[in-house]
């Protein structure tokens, strides 16, 4: 057995209580970090975030995990509770690290996966704090493919509002940001650019051409996205929405 893994098996077998320091508990829920057991992860990450309340890489470690639970849930109540906390750790990171690009992407993160569970005045709302902080990752690490990627979805939504959504949207919460499904294209391609491993970008991209009527280039990079294997913990969420969208295409 290799070295690691005796280590690791050995703080398996200690209760959290245990642990001397942050550095121990974390290292104990990085194993399950690593394997998407977002609750068991947490009860290591937690007593460490108790002893190490300004932990950067703790605390997004943390907002991650609960964004895992919130995937998980299956009312739309306990999505949006559990992608509460999650984005309180995120902005807690983020205030901490205003030059961390990660720091700053995590409550655009967030954000974004609480939109579709919220009501309009809420994704409005939200909307432009999903950009800012994308733009700002962005600057501070112009090769975080993650934020690239998140600009696009924020693209590609806006993209498609229709005109009566968009003029009465308007008329009760503000003006809507106008853009393009081809700034969000751009978006996903450097996203891909960056790095080529990653299924949501194909994906994304594929539903972005699939929404401006270009079928072709749809199924090509979503079939793509789905013969790819799962190494992330939302990869089969995605593989879904890619799913959907091909079943639309003629």
């Amino acid at each position: 057995m290799h070295l690691s893994h005796i280590i690791a098996a050995l703080l398996l077998t200690c209760p959290a209580s245990q642990a001397q320091t942050a550095n121990d508990l974390i290292g104990l829920g990085d194993i399950f970090d690593r394997t998407f057991q977002a609750e068991k992860a947490l009860k290591h990450y937690i007593p460490a975030e108790k002893l190490e309340p300004q932990n950067v890489p703790l605390l997004l470690r943390i907002a991650r995990q609960y964004r895992h639970l919130m995937t998980d849930a299956k009312s739309n109540k306990e999505k949006l509770r559990l992608g509460g906390i999650s984005l309180g750790y995120g902005q807690r990171a983020a205030a901490l690290a205003p030059n961390d690009s990660e720091a700053q992407l995590s409550p655009a993160i967030t954000y974004g996966k609480m939109l579709p569970f919220q009501g309009s005045k809420e994704q409005i709302d939200a909307s432009p704090r999903i950009k800012t902080a994308t733009d700002k990752a962005i600057r501070l690490d112009p090769r975080n493919d993650v934020a690239w990627h998140v600009l696009g979805r924020w693209h590609q939504a806006l993209a498609n509002i229709t005109g009566l959504k968009r003029a009465l949207g308007g008329l009760i919460y503000g003006k809507l940001p106008t853009t393009t499904n081809e700034v969000a294209v751009t978006c996903f391609d450097k996203a891909i650019a960056i790095n080529p491993n990653r299924l949501r970008h194909y994906i994304e991209l594929g539903r972005t051409y699939a929404q401006m009527g270009k079928n072709a280039e749809a199924r090509l990079f979503i079939e793509k996205g789905l013969a790819m294997p799962n190494m992330e913990h939302d990869d089969p969420e995605l593989k879904q929405r890619g799913r959907d969208a091909l079943a639309k295409l003629p």
